[in-house]
């Protein structure tokens, strides 16, 4: 029984051990992860003991850098070295603001507090027989206002801020007594503090104090030009660190209960190359900025086997004795992320790859490296510039990405991840930046005797987050089921078609003799060739029209939308002398689309960045600023119903006509073009063709970065009146620009908008049968400028995304269209929506298209919530494109060569199609009545030339075996 015991004792700890390198597992398992799933965000919450935190450094605010009996810190004396241009003298004043600050804390309803200490604020010389009072009771001050709130606290005992007299005197930590004095520092602490602290940090980031110190010179002491100091240092620091946990283990734990860990940091890092070299690159990166100082502690007590290989004798080396001192001086595994000097390494550190900040994967390569230990994200934030006020987008969705990556590491990846910690609670100073950047969730204005503290937005989104524990599922993020009307109309678009004017069918004149007997080759017979067939071309002589209407009846869809080419229909201008044969072969597609059960959807005009698409006299002659190219465009509409309309009922005058490069000037004409096109089907085709005509507008969303924000709201209204209401307003609304487009250009002292007079009011207003939109993405926008590349200065915005959206390059935002449906709805009431396109860019190879697989299914699903929650009329859905051979990256077709590949996503539009939606698994099925043949037993004859050929051939076998018979009947006559 005692064998047995022992036996699964050892298999047990076999089990649990982590294998050296288990963390190289880390970047292949995530490769695996189904995309673009994993990606998505991730509605759940955290556990309900999770501890939600802020933190910040002694140093950085708290100030008073000479007052009460504070000892200098290096820091004191570097600030005032070299080219440095400000202090933390004052920084946010924290020494005097205990009242500010702890009502900053409780306003955000974390669970705890990281501080750290000021080492010489306590021990001004830094050793116990300097020991200040005063300074002391600051501490207990705070710690005792924490209590009050329910706020423990977490204390830092070193946060880069040494006693200058320790550096002067000994060197800093290049020199070994320093883990004595260290550990003495430490006794005094938690013999004051210990009773009300559960969690203490001895250092924070060794990495950046070793590498950054006493290595590159970029902070406090400052030195450098030892290339092997920062690797002595790092050696005392873990001496020291070790110390101090065995003291506290020994002495204050069993009385106290505490637990005691470094902090350390690190960046991320991704292979360049998909190659197990590369792997083992990213693995070394890790090892020389975290492993450099985990791997002592919670594995072997030694230094990472590849920094032993790649830096020889200049890395020191533990005794035997050393190694079981320092292996295990650890609780938890207090981990910083974010801005801090572990990220964005030099390219030394690097070794050829390529730095990320992916928390989730380095929370999962800390559990798998060392043996699942509880992490606790001691640091995590961004920062913003420092002329930025209470309004930080950028850090607001920094930090929400983080937060998203911690909740996906502990649901999804099984990490036993135990706190999260924001970074900072207050602006202050910001080490070797100083005040260039702001990294506080409370915004400090260092220009006012108290230090005002004023909430920033990203401390009412931390805020929010902790009060609800996480993000958890709203009605709204979940997918919606139901299914949509019956005469829904189903498309796929294309901003073309392929055209073929000369026909293929029976056009090859040679002849050829069947090899029957042998392969069953055709052999060309050369110098014959078969007599010109005297028979009219028909419509089914098109191989290409054949080929697309095969792969668009493939799709399942009812609806299909091109564009036709007016530069190339009327070359010359005038559509007295348009282009028969391009006419012909436009009817003939139409003709096939709807003996396929397809309602042709046709543009008239489909703007392009590369070309105007204009005739060329009118691309020569100021293109749509000549008063002449409405009328001109009016009778090429004209034209187009007259030879079109039997079969088309559903027209698009222009298509995206609001695009970005079009001036308003331009826009204006456009306006007239369509309204003239409109009035010309109303007065002389709408009776007998019974069409209905408009117009497309793109129309992806813009939302408010701040939806909380008023003033992120009018930002975002007056975006969606420039890019939207520009065109929509004049037709579906008023007959003249939006008020507050005119209103906000007359700000700007800007006529550039034209006006409209009663004649063109009245022409017009009113000229639609359906609003038919353009939908990709969406982006936030803000008035708080960051980021001069994406700050509009005429709209005074800031554009920008959430950094947990997926890319593809746009955002994928499915919750954007119904937004976008809804504006239609709120500002133009009932009026009949089109969705014409709406679509993703991705890889053309990936034929097994996921991200437009997910794309459409949740583009879709916001569609329905929007027709059957919200009440907004929609009539059909085009997904976009057709195939990549004509839209390049958007195709649910692919291309090979000459082979066309149906991509995954066309099976699922297809399944989505023929479900008519979502419907709600066990409903009966949805009772359509059956759609009208357009054309009875047209099916066939869009193939009639093959019937036709069987048919003879047929004919050709029956004589035959007439003759034969005659002639057998005719010999056993004879016979006889």
């Amino acid at each position: 029984m005692g064998g047995h015991l022992a036996l699964l004792t050892f298999l047990a700890l076999s089990s649990a051990a982590a294998k050296p390198q288990a963390g190289l597992k880390t970047w292949g398992r995530f490769s695996k992860l189904p995309y673009p799933g994993d990606k998505a965000f991730l509605y759940r919450t955290f556990p309900q003991d999770f501890i939600w935190a802020v933190g910040t450094a002694a140093y950085q605010v708290e100030g008073a850098f000479e007052k009460d009996g504070k000892g200098l810190s290096i820091w004191d004396t570097f600030t005032r070295g070299g080219n440095r241009m400000a202090t933390g003298d004052v920084g946010s004043d924290s020494y005097h603001n205990i009242h500010a600050d702890i009502r900053a804390i409780r306003q955000l309803g974390v669970s705890h507090y990281r501080f750290s200490l000021s080492w010489s604020r306590i021990f001004p010389n830094g050793t116990r027989g300097s020991y200040n009072e005063i300074g002391t009771n600051y501490y207990r001050t705070l710690i005792k206002k924490l209590k009050e709130i329910r706020v423990q606290p977490v204390v830092t005992l070193y946060h880069w801020d040494l006693p200058e007299h320790l550096q002067q005197s000994l060197g800093g930590w290049s020199n070994p007594q320093l883990v004595h004095i260290f550990k003495d520092y430490a006794d005094f602490c938690f013999q004051e503090f210990g009773d009300d602290v559960k969690y203490w940090i001895s250092i924070d980031n060794p990495f950046v104090v070793a590498q950054h110190g006493y290595g590159t010179g970029v902070i406090a002491p400052g030195i450098k030009n030892d290339p092997d100091l920062p690797f002595r240092v790092g050696h005392n620091l873990l001496k020291a660190h070790a110390a101090t946990w065995h003291l506290y283990n020994r002495h204050y734990r069993p009385r106290q209960q505490g637990k005691l860990s470094m902090a350390l940091a690190s960046h991320w890092i991704k292979p360049s190359r998909t190659r197990l070299e590369s792997l083992r690159e990213c693995q070394c990166s890790l090892d020389h900025v975290l492993g450099w100082f985990a791997r002592p502690l919670f594995v072997d007590g030694d230094y990472p086997p590849c920094m032993r290989e790649r830096l020889g004798s200049r890395l020191p080396s533990f005794t035997q004795e050393e190694r079981e001192q320092v292996r295990g001086t650890a609780d938890f595994f207090a981990l910083s992320h974010g801005a801090t000097l572990s990220f964005q390494l030099n390219d030394s550190l690097k070794f050829g790859q390529l730095e990320d900040l992916d928390l989730r994967m380095l929370l999962y390569w800390v559990n798998a490296e060392y043996d699942k230990p509880p992490i606790f994200v001691v640091q995590s934030g961004w920062f913003v510039l420092g002329n930025t006020k209470t309004e930080d987008p950028k850090h607001m969705y920094y930090l929400k990405r983080f937060i998203a990556e911690a909740l996906k590491s502990i649901i999804l990846d099984g990490v036993n991840l135990i706190g999260y910690t924001a970074w900072s609670l207050i602006d202050g100073f910001e080490w070797h930046r100083e005040y260039g950047i702001r990294r506080g969730l409370y915004y400090v204005d260092f220009n006012t005797p108290d230090m005002k503290r004023e909430p920033k937005t990203s401390a009412t989104f931390y805020r929010n987050v902790i009060h609800k524990n996480g993000f958890p599922e709203l009605p709204e993020n979940r997918p919606a089921q139901g299914v949509f009307p019956c005469d829904f109309a189903w498309g796929v678009s294309a901003n073309s078609i392929q055209v073929e004017t000369t026909p293929t069918q029976f056009a090859d004149p040679n002849i050829y003799l069947w090899n029957i007997s042998n392969n069953g080759e055709l052999i060309k017979l050369e110098g014959f060739s078969a007599p010109p067939l005297h028979r009219a071309t028909h419509c089914a002589d098109y191989a290409t029209i054949r080929q697309q209407v095969d792969e668009i009846r493939q799709v399942g869809v009812n609806h299909f939308h091109f564009s036709l080419n007016w530069s190339a229909l009327v070359p010359t201008g005038d559509v007295a002398y348009p282009n028969s044969t391009l006419l012909g072969y436009y009817r003939c597609f139409t003709q096939q689309l709807l003996q396929a059960n397809v309602t042709p959807v046709v543009t008239l005009w489909h703007h392009t960045h590369e070309r105007s698409s204009l005739p060329p006299p009118l691309d020569t002659a100021n293109r749509w600023l000549n008063r002449k190219t409405p009328e001109a465009f009016a009778d090429y509409a004209r034209l187009c119903y007259r030879e079109l309309g039997t079969h088309v009922k559903m027209w698009i005058t222009l298509n995206e006509p609001n695009d970005k490069m079009v001036n308003y000037q331009e826009g204006h004409q456009m306006l007239r073009a369509h309204a003239l096109a409109w009035h010309v089907y109303d007065r002389e085709f709408r009776r007998t063709q019974g069409g209905k005509v408009s117009l497309a507008l793109h129309m992806d969303w813009v939302e408010p970065a701040f939806s909380f924000s008023r003033e992120d709201v009018e930002p975002a209204k007056r975006v969606l009146d420039f890019n939207v209401g520009w065109l929509a307003e004049p037709i579906f609304g008023s007959g003249d620009y939006p008020m507050g487009m005119r209103s906000w250009l007359r700000q700007l002292n800007s006529l550039e908008l034209p006006v409209f007079n009663e004649e063109d009011r009245q022409l017009v207003m009113g000229t639609y049968d359906f609003f038919a939109m353009s939908h990709f993405s969406t982006e936030l926008v803000t008035h708080a400028k960051e980021d001069s590349y994406t700050y509009t200065e005429m709209l005074e915005v800031q554009r920008m995304i959430d950094t947990t959206w997926i890319m593809s390059p746009l955002p994928v935002v499915p919750w954007g269209l119904r937004k976008a449906l809804n504006w239609v709805k709120q500002h133009y009431g009932d009026v009949p929506i089109y969705i014409m396109a709406n679509g993703v860019e991705e890889d053309p190879a990936r034929f097994k298209d996921s991200l437009r697989v997910y794309y459409l299914y949740n583009y879709i699903n916001e569609a329905l919530k929007a027709f059957t929650l919200d009440g907004v009329n929609l009539k059909g859905y085009f997904a976009y494109a057709l195939n990549d051979q004509r839209d390049l990256g958007f195709g649910l077709y692919g291309q090979v060569h000459e082979e066309v590949i149906v991509k995954a996503s066309l099976s699922n539009y297809r399944n989505i199609i023929q479900h008519n939606g979502f419907p709600i698994p066990g409903a009966p099925p949805q009772q359509c009545p059956a759609l009208p043949q357009p054309c009875p037993g047209c099916h066939l004859l869009i193939r009639w030339p093959v019937i036709g050929f069987m048919s003879l051939v047929g004919s050709g076998v029956l004589i035959m075996l007439g003759l034969i018979i005659y002639y057998s009947t005719k010999r056993q006559k004879e016979y006889y």
